[in-house]
């Protein structure tokens, strides 16, 4: 009875946990998903972090346009003076409250395109960023998916403990009522015990790791996991050969995408560098009102525009150091795209690589776990036949325990190799996914605060 009620359990745990229909008002993986994509702290600062580095464009963008000062001053003077000129003799002497006001613009018309060059270098920049912005996407929506099936892998291993503890609860019992009449010996008793005992502890292990693994489900997804319905690969949206997943991830993959924009941005620093060495031109215009600033004129107005040209001729050599730092900066960012590159091959490869080891080890498993109850049932008969000793059906049921184990654990496997498969190549996204919601685009923010010309007040109110 023990056997028969263990094998149904254990199987029923199997079929919820990884292939059975999903219960009413369960939590689904891509619910879960959902979840942590929307309302993951770390993910919500590298939004924030985006945004930020978009006011770099701005920033670069205020080149082109004028700057505007107001100048203002007010005082009190005292003026004695003695004139021996013939046509301006005389003494003046008293007070006088001086005061003035002017306004100054200043246009900047060339500048070695150093202007142009910031702006290009700050676009690339805001590419850079959303790319690392997508990595961590990648990574966050990965490992909702691992704990999520981590759970369940966990929850289902829980379960199969505590059936087996009942078993092996039930097949004490069996062992001292049968040791009573005097079928079995003290040692098959104490064998029973100790499988009993030890049983207990892998249970109470178990539950342990059960409880670990709900902290760290909610520290990632942002709720306590409740009915978790069943997890199932996503072989569909990958690409069909290993081949074309190499080729999709040296394209697609965020870490060469920015490494590609880090090039561009260091080429840029070149051409700004170089800027230093070249002309500048810059046009002023200036008016002031100007009162009592002399003791025989009252008022005064002034206005001016001037076109101003600096050529740099030496600076001390500093401009030149510059430019040899930012060439050997894009020798070495060029060789980090050969590192990332090498480096996502081998992630995509090695993804791929667990991906078809789990898919052989869910069948392996399952013929073990088919095997291992048939071999058990056997074990029983010939035990009830004298032909095997406690020790025999003690260890067979552990093999059977071992087995359901290990199948849990293979199709555990099995969907998170799916899920790592698609990061790698690039393109775990909620889009991709056809998740339940409004994929984060940044570059709404960009465009919200590219052109704007004053304010500190942020798109969002803040």
């Amino acid at each position: 009875m023990g056997v028969r009620r263990f094998h149904a359990v254990a199987a029923t745990v199997l079929l919820m946990a990884f292939a059975g229909p999903a219960p009413a008002l369960a939590e689904t993986i891509e619910a879960a998903l959902v979840r942590a994509y929307q309302g993951n702290p770390q993910l919500n600062a590298q939004r924030a972090q985006v945004r930020s580095i978009d006011e770099n464009v701005p920033q670069a963008l205020a080149g082109y346009r004028p700057q505007a000062a107001l100048t203002a001053s007010a005082g009190v003077q005292y003026t004695d003076s003695y004139g021996a000129s013939p046509f301006f003799g005389g003494e003046f002497h008293g007070v006088e409250p001086p005061r003035s006001a002017g306004v100054t613009v200043t246009q900047t018309l060339y500048n070695g395109g150093q202007t142009a060059n910031k702006t290009r270098a700050a676009e690339g920049q805001v590419s850079g960023a959303r790319e690392a912005l997508r990595l961590l996407e990648q990574s966050v929506l990965l490992s909702a998916a691992t704990i999520y099936m981590d759970y369940l892998r966990d929850a289902a291993i829980v379960e199969v403990q505590r059936n087996n503890t009942k078993v092996l609860e039930e097949t004490l019992v069996t062992t001292r009522a049968r040791y009573q009449f005097g079928e079995l010996t003290r040692t098959d008793v104490a064998e029973a015990e100790a499988q009993l005992a030890a049983g207990k502890t892998q249970q109470l292990t178990a539950e342990a790791n059960l409880t670990t693994t709900a902290s760290n489900y909610r520290r990632i997804i942002g709720e306590e996991p409740k009915q978790l319905a069943p997890g199932s690969p996503i072989d569909r949206f990958l690409p069909a050969t290993l081949p074309a997943a190499v080729t999709l991830g040296l394209v697609q993959n965020p870490n060469v995408t920015a490494a590609t924009f880090g090039i561009d941005v260091n080429y840029l620093q070149i051409k700004i560098a170089e800027g230093a060495l070249l002309p500048t031109v810059t046009l002023q215009a200036a008016a002031q009102q100007s009162y009592e600033q002399q003791l025989v004129i009252y008022r005064t107005f002034g206005a001016a525009a001037t076109a101003q040209l600096n050529v740099p001729v030496y600076q001390g050599g500093a401009e030149y150091s510059l430019i040899r730092q930012s060439e050997e900066t894009l020798a070495q960012q060029r060789y980090n795209l050969d590192v990332v590159r090498d480096q996502t091959r081998a992630n995509v490869v090695t993804a791929w690589g667990q991906l078809v080891a789990g898919k052989a080890q869910v069948e392996s498993a399952q013929a073990q776990v088919t095997a291992s109850e048939v071999a058990l049932n056997g074990v029983r008969d010939e035990a009830r036949a004298g032909q095997r000793i406690t020790l025999d059906v003690l260890n067979a049921q552990q093999a059977l325990v071992n087995a359901r184990v290990a199948l849990v654990t293979a199709q555990h496997d099995r969907v998170v190799a799916s899920y790592a498969v698609l990061s790698a190549v690039g393109r775990l996204s909620p889009q991709v996914l056809h998740l339940a919601t409004s994929a984060y685009d940044p570059s709404v923010h960009y465009h919200q605060v590219r052109d704007k010309w004053y304010g500190v007040q942020t798109p969002d109110g803040h």
